[in-house]
């Protein structure tokens, strides 16, 4: 990554200035789809290939709900339109995914609610550029889904624009490890939201997220049998591992289980090592999640504490190659589920403490977090132009931060500069995305309704 070099501020400054000469500020608006585009339905179908065959129709059901749940699930069309468009040079831990949906809350390990980035299916190194101007197409196309005018939805992207170009600006005067702290809490998201009239919606928002944890979740996705809690059997969606051994090596469900656990346990700090000895596997099961994640394997393991009443929840997702790794330099970490938690950990100031990874003896890696922490976010659908204004502050900042932390603020800060000229430029590429968006979605449709391609209802 192009992390910060030995030269001063202001030479740093400079050097992205004058990489405006060879990649116009103006340029990024410039966007249209190449002659020999590769079919983007052809690029969605391929990576059901390593999927389970059963829930590949919930995937595509769950993508065809909108335009908009079509973006969130086709991260590798717009990693292979990004990779002809112009760049900086400058180098970032990218997200990857980088829509206003992977932004929302959790809690950190000091029991603060916290907003950031919480998807990183797709981190990599690769360029700032990429990681901004998703996040600015996902506001254009969840305008247009909202029901906004043309001209609102390009003012929201232009706010989620000139937040990052801001923000990235207040972190180049800052000490680096003032960037390092630096977090986007509770209070200040209250804060900011009463700044927007918001107040309400945002406590409520908050208070929300503080009740999803462990014990809600056992009270949601557990039954009691027997004097000992297993989770539900709701199929397609959650499926226990008791019921599909057919799916599953053939050996015995509990060893696959804890062997499982004894080798992610490996993976964490020492202090997580001692608090996980305090836990015992109970139950596992299969949970379907999001919309481009369907398919993967996604596992859920209840663990329990000192008795049944202390619960502990982790989620186990299958973690493949990167979208981004088909244009860029491949990870420097052998398993994909490393390289998802090195990803998360460097981009969020703090992270969740029960990160971990392994490899299943399905040859395939897997990356560990806990499922559910104070998890909250804002219902998309049901967002007014207010609301996107507000989100699109948060998720600009947030991001900026995020790539202050892995590459050179003060570079970027320099190339941005201090007009409109990128916000502009960054808000016609969305325009002209979310019209390609909109005909890759009406393609995609359009061979479902033919019955090319299946699904399948929930």
């Amino acid at each position: 990554m192009s992390t910060p070099s030995h030269q001063t501020p202001k030479e740093r400054a400079e050097h992205g200035q004058s990489l405006r000469a060879q990649c116009p500020r103006s340029a990024h608006g410039d966007w249209s789809p190449a002659a020999d585009r590769p079919d983007p339905i052809v690029l969605i179908e391929e990576q059901n290939a390593d999927r389970l065959e059963w829930l590949i129709p919930v995937r595509r059901a769950r993508m065809s709900a909108s335009p908009f749940a079509f973006f969130r699930g086709s991260a590798r069309i717009m990693a292979a339109d990004l990779a002809a468009t112009p760049v900086t040079g400058i180098t970032v831990q990218c997200c990857g995914d980088a829509h206003l949906a992977n932004f929302g809350f959790f809690a950190s390990p000091e029991r603060q609610l916290v907003f950031d980035i919480n998807d990183f299916d797709e981190t990599l190194a690769g360029p700032w550029e990429w990681d901004v101007k998703r996040l600015a197409a996902s506001f254009t196309i969840a305008g247009r889904h909202n029901g906004l005018d043309k001209d609102d939805c390009r003012r929201v992207t232009e706010r989620a624009v000139r937040a990052y170009r801001k923000a990235m600006a207040d972190f180049a005067e800052m000490r680096t490890v003032d960037i390092w702290y630096a977090l986007l809490h509770e209070d200040q998201f209250v804060e900011t939201a009463d700044d927007h009239g918001r107040e309400d919606e945002a406590e409520e928002i908050t208070e929300e997220a503080k009740s999803k944890d462990s014990r809600q979740a056992l009270d949601k996705l557990a039954v009691e049998v027997d004097g000992e809690y297993r989770i539900k059997s709701e199929p397609p969606l959650l499926v226990p591992f008791r019921e599909i051994r057919d799916e599953l090596p053939r050996k015995n469900i509990r060893k696959l289980i804890d062997d499982s656990f004894e080798a992610y346990r490996e993976t964490v700090p020492d202090d997580c090592k001692a608090l996980l000895k305090r836990f015992r596997t109970v139950d596992a099961a299969l949970k379907v999640v999001g919309v481009g994640s369907v398919g993967t394997r996604c596992v859920i393991l209840l663990l329990e504490g000192r008795d049944r009443k202390d619960p502990l929840f982790l989620q186990i997702k299958q973690a493949s190659r990167s979208v981004l790794e088909e244009f860029l330099p491949p990870s420097p970490y052998e398993n994909h589920g490393q390289r998802v938690v090195e990803g998360q950990r460097l981009m969020q100031t703090v992270s969740d403490i029960f990160l971990g990874w392994n490899s299943g003896t399905d040859d395939k890696d897997y990356y560990w977090r806990q499922l559910r922490d104070w998890k909250g976010s804002a219902d998309v659908e049901a967002l007014k132009e207010r609301d996107l204004r507000y989100l699109a502050r948060l998720c600009g900042w947030t991001l900026a931060r995020a790539h202050a932390r892995s590459g050179d603020p003060i570079a970027i800060a320099g190339y941005l500069g201090k007009g409109k000229t990128f916000d502009r430029a960054l808000a016609e590429f969305a325009k002209r995305y979310a019209d390609q968006n909109e005909r890759n979605f009406e393609a995609f449709t359009e061979k479902i309704r033919r019955g090319c391609l299946s699904i399948a209802e929930e």
